[in-house]
């Protein structure tokens, strides 16, 4: 028997790719067995190197529901997401996460992640990425006042 949110994902992939919207990704997110959230990649639409079906997905339900915190959704992704996704779906406290295809599938169609675990990792020396530490205390003095904050609302 199909998932008939798996299926919601593939189709909302579908739709973006054969729109050139972007790359064949779809992402839905669910709350209590209702749609909350339904997004497709849309980094060639919008030249934004993030919107990547699953941000974009996290954003809907987040402005929908009125909150951050996405603990009581749960996500269909047609792809294991990739590193920046998947950071998300841990910012948003989502549980649960159903994927189709997997990380070595979307590298065999050009879509490779693998540079990025290593530097993750630190199991790579080449960089793309050059850093910088700079003014360090200066930036601190904000980690400060963020910690004395009376009225904060932590995340």
């Amino acid at each position: 028997m199909k998932n008939k949110f798996m299926q919601l994902a593939r189709k909302e992939a579908y739709k973006g790719m054969n729109n050139n919207e972007g790359g064949p990704f779809g992402a839905i997110i669910v709350q209590d067995g209702k749609v909350i959230a339904k997004a497709h990649n849309r980094v060639i639409r919008t030249n934004d190197p993030t919107a990547h079906a699953e941000l974009i997905a996290i954003r809907k339900a987040s402005k929908k529901l009125n909150r951050f915190n996405l603990s009581d959704c749960e996500i269909y992704s047609t792809c294991e997401p990739c590193p920046m996704c998947l950071a998300a779906i841990h910012w948003a406290k989502m549980t649960r996460l159903y994927y189709g295809c997997t990380r070595g599938d979307a590298a065999k169609i050009n879509f490779d992640d693998k540079f990025i675990y290593n530097v993750i990792r630190e199991e790579t020396k080449k960089k793309q990425v050059e850093y910088f530490q700079i003014e360090r205390n200066e930036c601190l003095d904000l980690f400060k006042a963020w910690q004395r904050k009376e009225d904060k609302i932590q995340y």
